[in-house]
C-alpha cells in the first residue's frame, strides 16, 4: 500500500463474500490527490493503475440516547441492487450514514429511497455529481411531500453519501456526520462539518434571512445543512434560492491510489470523541492485529463509548485494499502540521472579528 512492493496482478471479483473489485472508470475534472512532483515517473504511473478492492463494514449504537435515531446503508453495486444493469458490469457502490433528529424517520426515509433516486436519474452513473446533488435536494422534497399527509413523520437528518466508481472516490456531505480519509496514515478530510459556527455558512445563512443565535441556526438546531426539517418555521422554502436551512451537499470526488488505505464515515456521535487522526490510528492499528472491517468498526463504536460519548454512534469503514496497513516507520526530524477545516473556520471568525 505505502511500502513500494511488487504489483499483485491476480484480481478478486465476487467470488468472495463482501469483496468486490470495481474495474477502472475514469471521470472528467476530478480532483487530482496524493501527487508528488519529485517522485520518479514510475511511482506516478504505479499509483495511477491501481485498482482498489473494496470491503466494508458498519457498527452502531444507540449511545447514551433514549432514541436510536441514526441509521446507514452499505450497498455493494447499487444499480444490481434496484434490478438495474450495471454499466458494461462495472459497479458503483455505495455508503451512507444518516443521523437523524426529531425522530428517526427522516434518516429512515434517506436511507431508503436516497440510492433509489440516484441509480433511477437519467445521467447515472456518467455524471455523479451533477447526480448526487439533484437526488439529495429531490429526496428532501419528496419527503416533504410525504410530511404533509403524514405530520407525525415530522422530523430531519444530517446525511453523508461516498460513492466509489473504479478509481473515483465521490463525498457529499449536508450536515455534520463526517468522512475521513486514511491515506499512507495520514488522516485527509473528505468533508466539512456544517455548523453555525462555519464562517461560510454563517455568512450563507444570513444572506437567506437567516440568523445564528448562541450556536444554533435561528436559535434552534445545531446544524446549518440537513434534510427534512420542514415543520420548522422559517428554516426552508419551496424553489431557489430556499431557506436558511439547505439540503444541497458539499461534493469531493478523488481519484484513490495505493496510497489510499480506508474510509472512515461516522455520525456527529464519533466526531465528539475522536479527532480526524485519532480515528484514523485507532483503525489503523484494529486492522493491523485482525484485519476484520466490521469488528474495527464495533472497536471504534465502543471506545468511543468508553470515551464518554452519549451521542448515538454510527461508524462505516470502506478499505480499499486486501492487505491491512502497513506499520509505519516514522522519520526523524520531519514532524507533520495541520489544521482541520473546523479549526481553520473558527480562526477566520476570529479574526473577522479583530
Amino acid at each position: 500500500m505505502c511500502a513500494e512492493e511488487p504489483e499483485d496482478t491476480e484480481k478478486l471479483g465476487f467470488g468472495e463474500e463482501g469483496i468486490e473489485e470495481p474495474a477502472e472508470f475514469p471521470l472528467g475534472q476530478m480532483e487530482r490527490v496524493c501527487e508528488n512532483t519529485t517522485s520518479a515517473d514510475f511511482r506516478q504511473i504505479k499509483l495511477s493503475n491501481f485498482i482498489p478492492v473494496i470491503r466494508s463494514g458498519d457498527w452502531s449504537d444507540i449511545g447514551g440516547r433514549q432514541y436510536m435515531e441514526d441509521a446507514h446503508v452499505c450497498i455493494p453495486d447499487l444499480a444490481k441492487n434496484f434490478g438495474f444493469p450495471s454499466l458494461k458490469n462495472e459497479a458503483v457502490s455505495f455508503y451512507g450514514v444518516f443521523d437523524g433528529h426529531g425522530g428517526k424517520d427522516a434518516a429512515h426515509f434517506v436511507r431508503d429511497n436516497l440510492p433509489r433516486v440516484i441509480v433511477e436519474d437519467s445521467d447515472f452513473p456518467l455524471q455523479l455529481e451533477k447526480v448526487v446533488r439533484r437526488s439529495f435536494m429531490q429526496i428532501d422534497c419528496q419527503f416533504a411531500e410525504t410530511c404533509s399527509h403524514h405530520r407525525a413523520l415530522s422530523s430531519g437528518t444530517t446525511a453523508l453519501t461516498a460513492m466509489i466508481f473504479g478509481r473515483s472516490l465521490l463525498v457529499a456531505n449536508a450536515g455534520d456526520c463526517r468522512a475521513v480519509l486514511s491515506r499512507c496514515g495520514t488522516a485527509i478530510e473528505m468533508s466539512m462539518d456544517h455548523r453555525p459556527c462555519s464562517l461560510t455558512e454563517k455568512l450563507r445563512i444570513e444572506s437567506l434571512g437567516g440568523y445564528v443565535d448562541d450556536g444554533y441556526l435561528n436559535g434552534l438546531l445545531g446544524v446549518t445543512r440537513a434534510l427534512g426539517d420542514w415543520h420548522l418555521e422559517g428554516m426552508k422554502e419551496v424553489g431557489e434560492p430556499g431557506g436558511p436551512l439547505s439540503a444541497e451537499p458539499e461534493l469531493k470526488m478523488i481519484t484513490l491510489t495505493k496510497d489510499d488505505e480506508f474510509l472512515i464515515i461516522g455520525s456527529d456521535g464519533i466526531w465528539d470523541v475522536f479527532s480526524n487522526q485519532n480515528s484514523v490510528d485507532f483503525a489503523r492499528r484494529c486492522l493491523q492485529e485482525h484485519n476484520d472491517v466490521k469488528l474495527c468498526c464495533k472497536e471504534i463504536v465502543e471506545e468511543a463509548i468508553r470515551r464518554g460519548a452519549t451521542d448515538n454512534l454510527t461508524v462505516v469503514l470502506v478499505s480499499f485494499h486486501l492487505e491491512a496497513p502497513q506499520i509505519k516507520v516514522d522519520r526523524p526530524g520531519r514532524v507533520a502540521r495541520s489544521i482541520s477545516a473546523d479549526g481553520l473556520n473558527s480562526l477566520r471568525i476570529l479574526l473577522g472579528r479583530q
